[in-house]
Order: structure tokens, then sequence, then C-alpha cells
């Protein structure tokens, strides 16, 4: 008797179980139809491109953006909008850059460069200096200052092509952009040249913040295209380059203010329990901000006009957030976290998309054990939708500082091959993306809020 009654209750917990996954199988079934069928993600990303284009913190472009992606929230039906303010750092690029190589007959070859974000501008007659060029750090170092000092260090390496997820060899090349400027100026160096961080050999030079060390000069770094870097490195090796001649023109202001901007649906049954979604509004100047991150705002807007669309208000609040600053700083999601410590509220769940609206693979989460399997036991119903690789270990910039709350941490995995061919790139434009595999994206994202406010973590 008692095995029978065993038997039956594990029948019905199957059966109960088994209804579950169907019931939310048909319900992302018509996420994915309402997506795909009335979905403005597309629209949302030409508006933001084209009317609005470039959106480094602080600019004029940041600020229209702030304004009209609050109403691309009110139109997508959310409960609340408002605008949460912070402060960001306002670095401008000024006039076009110049480059030179200065050969030793006598000739010039014009390089294509562009400035690193945060970088100190030139003096007004730019810098002229012999170059040294290595290939990592341990080659700078062996060279020592009395081989550094007054030259511009030229960092030429190469983003490893062996990894498959291209993010992986971008954390890496990361560091010659990030710590090369001050660990060449701590030598002596009077200027750095870093070669861009893209996988592909074209002339485009992908720009991107650095990061001064205090107590170390700030010296201009600029990137040069990687077709550039490889006949700089040839010209080099051949004993033809004289020097180099570059002029920049940028400059640090002063901090100004700015916002985060905030779509709200309130939850039926946990109003308190919140689950936040969201992009980077910022962009760099020199594109428009399609893929980084203009992709994952108006994939976040998607989650809230799909779910007032369909009428699934949910039990927990959904939050949508387009946070500001991201590139150069990461004040909005410092903002958004250090608001949320003091709001008495549990941030359960922030799920970001920063990767380009490329077709969705999964997902990465930051989570506890039990967190880990209860988000693994979703996994299924996303492979109609191409987006089962779920992997521990994920997140996202702007959503990071909320970890310490105990927020879940998740962010959607695009592929990530052609990913760094454009970031930070002049081509980095709305045509770049396709609407098919934006609107994906916005269905894996919507699908996995879903689940959390209606079943939580």
């Amino acid at each position: 008797m008692k095995q029978f009654l065993l038997f039956s209750a594990m029948i019905c917990a199957f059966s109960s179980s088994g209804h579950a996954q169907s019931a939310d199988s048909l319900a992302i079934k018509k996420i994915s139809d309402e997506i795909f069928m009335n979905g403005t993600a597309y629209s949302n990303l030409k508006y933001l491109c084209k009317k609005v284009g470039p959106r480094l913190s602080g600019s004029p472009g940041a600020a229209l953006a702030v304004e009209q992606t609050a109403r691309m929230l009110r139109e997508a039906g959310a409960d609340t909008v408002y605008l949460q303010p912070c402060m960001v750092p306002r670095w401008v690029r000024g006039a076009k850059e110049e480059g030179n190589a200065n050969l030793v007959d006598g000739k010039k070859i014009q390089l294509n460069i562009v400035a690193l974000g945060n970088a100190v501008g030139t003096p007004s007659g730019g810098i002229n200096a012999e170059v040294v060029e290595v290939k990592n750090f341990k080659e700078l170092e062996m060279l020592g200052a009395d081989r550094v000092k007054g030259k511009i260090v030229f960092y030429n390496y190469r983003m490893d092509p062996r990894y498959i997820n291209t993010f992986q060899a971008y954390g890496e090349a990361g560091a010659y952009r990030g710590q090369g400027p001050s660990r060449a100026a701590a030598l002596g160096a009077v200027g750095v040249i870093v070669r861009t961080l893209s996988p592909v050999l074209d002339d485009n030079p992908h720009t991107g913040a650095t990061r001064y060390e205090e107590g170390t000069p700030m010296i201009p770094a600029v990137a040069i295209s990687t077709n550039g870097a490889v006949e700089l490195s040839k010209l080099i090796a051949e004993g033809k380059l004289r020097s180099i001649y570059f002029k920049t023109n940028c400059q640090m202001l002063e901090d100004v203010p700015s916002f985060n901007v905030v779509g709200e649906i309130k939850g039926t049954t946990y109003p308190d329990e919140i689950i936040t979604v969201g992009g980077h509004l910022d962009s760099w100047d020199l594109a428009e901000g399609a893929h980084d991150d203009g992709a994952g705002c108006v994939q976040s807007i998607e989650v809230i006009r799909a779910l007032k669309s369909l009428g699934m208000q949910p039990k927990r609040t959904v939050r949508a957030v387009m946070f500001m600053n991201e590139e150069n700083g990461l004040r909005g999601g410092t903002k958004y976290a250090e608001v949320a410590k003091g709001e008495g509220k549990k941030f359960i769940m922030a799920l970001e998309s920063d990767a380009g609206g490329f077709t969705p693979r999964g997902f990465g989460y930051s989570a506890s054990a039990g967190q880990s399997a209860q988000i693994e036991k979703w996994q299924s119903l996303f492979v109609p939708y191409g987006a089962s690789e779920f992997k521990r270990g994920g997140g996202g910039a702007d959503i990071g500082p909320l970890r310490p709350l105990g927020t879940v941490l998740i962010g959607l995995n695009p592929d990530s091959q052609r990913y760094m061919d454009l970031h930070h790139a002049k081509t980095d434009v709305f045509e770049a993306v396709s609407e098919r595999e934006l609107n994906l994206g916005a269905v894996a994202m919507t699908a996995m809020v879903f689940l959390v406010a209606q079943y939580g973590l």
C-alpha cells in the first residue's frame, strides 16, 4: 500500500511538472509570436541610431536618447516611467585625429588612428617621436626605461583567433588598451599606439576606454586599424621608419548630470521583488551604437511591450533600465545599485543584453547552486528558439554592482563571431543589425523574465 501511494505521488508530481512545462511552453510561444508579428525593437533601434545617433555620456546625443527611450517605454505600456539622476564624465574627442609615419627616405604615410576614450590630448602641435614596438607587457618591461623614455610605445598585440568565443580574446587584448598607456608612461614614454581590438584585418580603428593609474603621467593614446598595425610593424622590421607624428584634440571636462531611464510593470503578487532587465544607453561617438548597446536597450523595452500586449501581468515587478555611462565610467549601473540598496526591496534577478543583437545562443548566470539548478530546469523551454546554451558564470557590467544585494545576474549570450568586427568602430550602425536576430534575442529575454516573474528564484 505504501509503495502504491508513493508511486501515485510520483505520477502526480510528474504530471504537475509536465503540465507546468506545457503551459510555460505555450506562454513562450505566444511571446515569440507577438514579438515576431508586432515587435517594435527594430523600428525603435532605427530611431535611436538614425534620429539620435552617437550617444557618448554627457553629450547632447545622450540627453536626446534619454528623452526618446522614456517615450518608447511609455508607448510600450510601462505602468511607470521615470528618470534616475546620475553624474557622468564628459569626455570629448574634438577635431579629427592626425597621424603620419615619417620614413627614413623623407616620405610620409598617413595613419588611420582614433584617440582612445578618456585619453588626454596631445600638445597643440602634436607629438613626434621614435617608436618602439612590443607584442606584450613582458617585452615592454624587458626594454626598460632606457629604451622607452621619450618614445612612443606601439602595442602590437593581436587578438587570439584560437578562442571560439571572441569575448575571451577581447578580454586578453583589452589589457593593452586599458593599462597600456600608464604602463608605458611609467617607463617614460610620451605616447601610445594600440593595435585595434578586432579579429579582422580592415581599415577601421576601434576606440574604447583607457584608464590612467594614479601617480603616473597621463600620456596621449590612440588606436590604429589592424591593417595599419600590420603595415607599421613591417616598416619597423625593415628599418624604414624614422618616427611617428600624431595629434589628438580630446579632453576630459567636468562631470555633468545625466539619467538612467526606467520603465516598470508592477508585480501583482510580490511587487517588492524586483526583476531588472536592461542595456546601456550610451555609446561611443564614432558610430550609431547599434549593437553596442542600442540592441540591448530596445530588446529590454520590447520585454515590457510584449508582456503588456499579451496581458501577462507579472507576479513580480519588472523594470526595464537604460543604463547611462557604461562605456567610460559605469556611473549609471553604480547609481542604480546604490539606489536599490536603500529601497528596502528584494532585487531577485537582473538580466543584461550587452553583447550585440546577434542570434541568441543562451545565457550565462551568476547564482547560488540552488538558484542555478532552478534556472537549468527551464533550459528545455529555450531549445525551440536556439537559446539553450546555459552556462554558470555570467552577467553584465551594469548589473554587476547588484550582486552584493544577493541578486542573480544573467547575461544574454548571442553568437560572438561578428561582434568584435564592429565593436567601438564606425561600422556599428543600424544596417549591421538583422531584424530577425534582434527579435529572437528579445524573445529569449522576455521568456526568461516571464519565468522568473512567475516562479521566482
